[in-house]
């Protein structure tokens, strides 16, 4: 049996399990003592979506479904030596997770919806630490 809104919210948790594995990566390859800003936005990052990752994961067991597994590995690229390539990778995935999110704001109604829309808004302003411009729509 599927359902549009529980698909929805898979999708997202798939999302976050990337995001979770990338900031990872992102967050070793960034020093607190040479670029202490990038340091604590890719920090912030990684939190919040390690959060968001086990509140969709909850939000799906209580729906009686079974959550989607982490792959076990997402593609990273070839050079993250320089604090501009990181960023750049990190804004990558922020839009990437905006798009996600406003998926299952289309997708989801109720209490979904609006988790949704708080994490779409949070990844969209997440999105001008890393070098983003506002959009009237993102994720869109």
């Amino acid at each position: 049996m599927t359902s549009a809104p529980t698909d929805a919210l898979q999708t997202a948790l798939a999302a976050e399990h990337a995001a979770v594995f990338v900031y990872g990566a992102l967050g070793g390859q960034t020093s607190q003592t040479t670029d202490p800003t990038l340091y604590a936005e890719v920090t912030d990052a990684y939190l919040t979506h390690r959060d968001r990752r086990d509140e969709l994961t909850a939000m799906i067991v209580d729906q009686g479904r079974e959550p989607v597994a982490a792959e076990p590995g997402y593609d990273l690229p070839a050079d993250l030596s320089s604090p501009i390539a990181v960023a750049d990778r990190a804004l990558t995935l922020e839009r990437a997770c905006a798009s996600t999110y406003a998926f299952v704001v289309a997708s989801t109604r109720g209490e979904a919806r609006a988790w949704a829309v708080a994490a779409l808004i949070d990844t969209a302003v997440r999105e001008l630490g890393f070098g983003g411009k506002p959009e009237r729509l993102p994720g869109l």
